[in-house]
């Protein structure tokens, strides 16, 4: 241990020999602490393979800027490791350089003092197998550290040291990781679209960016439901399975053509439009559902958008590409199978949750579904024995829609910008979770960004389906200048609250432009002068849904534009407008709306209907157009009415229409 400028050196023990190693080139005899010292004292490394040295910070002295860490016989590796040692450090300490030096010829090698400040590398963990073009791209601007089939606790156990973590959909990354990483992890990267194995809530808790690679395995995913398509209706995995045991049954494996047959292409959006092209391709007439999909974008490859229920009772086959929701969740079901076409063929590449896969063998054993093609499940990997992968009309593949040499190399060039981007503080078109708000804006306007996703969430549900939302604009009406009302995150909770219910999308003030344009919404937004106080952020916003029919007819204002209004009250959000009907009710619980005749008795009968299916109401508003004319109630209630219990409300004789609004 000998002092230099006030530091010390500590010779560390080495093992009797090091093994060799591949980037080393060398092997390392026992390093002797007088050696070391003297080498260090005269700072000087000297060319005997017998001297390793570390000049590290002493316990009681602060880092200074100049100090190095220098290595005899060329060790990248350690040098590396060194690097993250002192970065582990609590205090962490900070190392300007680590320099390495090789023995010449048996020359003197001298090791200079660093001479100004070295930013440090990022450290990136990639937990499943990546693309080598996008480790490429990482291992340019980042320490990569590869470390794949790790056990969760061994996951914890590294990430403290990690600033970024990749993971495709095998990792669960969940509050416990984001707890063990002790706020050094800034960003998750996805390698892939599906976020379902990342906690969103713990990673925004944590301040942690979640980003994803949405757009690089699209053809992958098209092409994989062609492939599934035919080869079901040429029954090919059955019939190479037969020929594999040693049988010859030409007759048993008569398939039917796709030439002229009618294909049902369920949810319209990159994947959904890529697999109607290339089924059009092969002689197919391709109809499509997705009630948010522009028509114009399906009439642009010859694809008519029709009705769900005309789209599973007209088609031959059916290939699923919605996302898994709320609303989607076991959508295909044993009522929507008894609907279908006798002998009607499905194939899922997007979302096994959507299919309930209890129905899906009961319509297979029927004949009603003659044939399935999965790539999805609800469970993954399904049982060893499901019913419904060892069904003889099923051919099943583990997932493996974006698994292209292609499409891997795409996603993992994806994904490694992404991630890159993000670390350097670029906004991230890719992001898929928290908002990235100054906390003084976002803290004044927190209450009018939970007004501003209810208000969109309304509105999109009262679009009627097959109609497309193309256009949004939305009005603030405010004291301030514009100038003084910072409305980006405003505007993005609207877009969420119009995106999110109909889609998997998760959207944010960094990536709600990107998903507006992905879906072809126009978004425009108008300041409205109030006479108010400067002090209040805003008075109301006005969100206006144009050329789209509405499941609620009076939800249309006198402009033909689905309209819906609200305010800020007590820091609570309410509704105010509805087309053109004043209403008043807290935007807190989910609604049913109804327009009726003016009379009394309504609120009581709709009132006891609820009752006496133990729903709960919490409030009830109602705005008119004069005495005993038309008007809208607003009913606030706990619990989701079942179809019986709506049913009979829309029953009620002046009751003209209604609809439930889940908030």
């Amino acid at each position: 241990r000998q002092p230099i400028k006030g530091r010390h050196v500590s010779p560390a023990p080495f093992p009797e020999q090091w093994e060799r190693n591949g980037n080393e080139g060398s092997q390392w005899s026992p390093a002797l602490p007088d050696a070391m010292a003297a080498a260090v004292s005269s700072k000087a490394f000297l060319a005997p393979p017998k001297v390793a040295v570390a000049a590290l910070p002493s316990p009681s002295s602060s880092p200074s800027p100049n100090s190095s860490v220098c290595f005899r016989s060329g060790a990248p590796l350690l040098a590396r490791s060194v690097r993250r040692l002192l970065a582990a450090a609590r205090p962490p300490i900070s190392c300007s350089a680590v320099s390495v030096s090789a023995p010449v010829g048996g020359r003197e090698l001298s090791a200079a003092p660093a001479t100004g400040d070295v930013e440090r590398k990022p450290t990136i963990l990639v937990s499943e197998k990546l693309g080598e073009a996008g480790l490429e791209v990482l291992r340019g601007l980042a320490d990569v550290d590869c470390a794949y089939g790790l056990s969760h606790e061994e996951l914890c156990a590294k990430i403290p040291l990690c600033d970024a973590l990749i993971v495709r959909s095998g990792t669960k990354v969940t509050r416990e990781v984001f707890e063990a990483a002790k706020g050094r992890l800034k960003v998750v990267g996805r390698a892939g679209v599906g976020i379902d194995n990342v906690d969103l809530l713990a990673a925004t808790e944590f301040g942690c960016l979640v980003v994803n690679a949405p757009t690089a395995n699209t053809v992958a995913a098209a092409e994989h439901g062609i492939a599934l398509l035919a080869a079901m209706a040429r029954n090919v995995a059955q019939a190479d399975a037969s020929m594999k045991a040693g049988k010859w049954q030409r007759n048993k494996f008569v398939g039917v053509s796709l030439v002229g047959k009618t294909l049902a292409v369920m949810g319209f959006g990159k994947v959904g439009s890529e697999v109607a092209r290339r089924a059009k391709g092969l002689g197919m007439h391709v109809i499509a559902h997705d009630p948010y999909a522009p028509a114009d974008r399906a009439r642009a490859i010859g694809v008519e958008l029709v009705s769900f229920d005309e789209a599973i009772s007209t088609s031959d086959f059916i290939s699923l590409h919605m996302p898994l929701t709320p609303t989607t969740s076991k959508i295909f079901c044993d009522d929507t199978f008894a609907r279908m076409k006798n002998g009607v063929r499905i194939i899922n590449v997007a979302r096994g949750g959507v299919i309930d896969e209890d129905a899906l063998v009961r319509a297979l054993d029927s004949g009603t579904v003659a044939q399935a093609a999965l790539d999805v499940f609800t469970e993954e990997p399904p049982a060893k024995d499901s019913k419904l992968v060892q069904h003889p009309n099923v051919t099943v593949t583990p997932h493996l829609g974006a698994s292209t040499v292609e499409a891997q190399e795409g996603v993992a060039i994806e994904i490694a910008e992404a991630v890159l981007g993000a670390l350097k503080g670029e906004l991230a078109a890719t992001a898929v979770n928290a908002p990235m708000v100054p906390a003084q804006v976002l803290s004044e306007l927190s209450p009018y960004v939970v007004l501003a996703e209810k208000l969109g969430r309304l509105a999109v549900q009262l679009v009627a389906g097959g109609s497309g939302i193309k256009g949004v604009k939305i009005v603030y009406e405010s004291a301030r200048d514009p100038e003084d009302l910072d409305t980006r995150i405003l505007r993005a909770m609207i877009t969420k609250g119009i995106i999110e219910p109909i889609s998997s999308v998760f959207v944010n003030i960094v990536n709600a432009d990107y998903a507006a344009k992905q879906r072809g919404l126009r978004i425009s937004e108008e300041r409205v002068p109030h006479d108010g106080s400067v002090d209040v952020p805003l008075d109301s916003i006005q969100v206006h849904l144009s050329n789209v029919e509405s499941k609620f007819a009076s939800a249309i204002s006198d402009s033909g534009d689905v309209r819906v209004a609200g305010k800020v009250k007590d820091g609570i959000p309410h509704l105010t407008l509805v087309g053109s009907f004043s209403v008043d009710v807290s935007l807190e619980r989910n609604i049913i709306l109804c327009r009726q005749v003016d009379q009394p008795g309504m609120i009581g009968r709709v009132g006891n209907i609820l009752g006496e299916a133990n729903v709960n109401v919490n409030f009830m508003s109602v705005g008119r157009t004069g005495h005993r004319k038309q008007a809208i109630m607003a009913i606030g209630v706990d619990e989701e009415p079942d179809k019986e219990t709506l049913q009979k409300i829309g029953e009620v004789p002046a009751i003209e229409e209604f609809v439930f609004l889940n908030l």
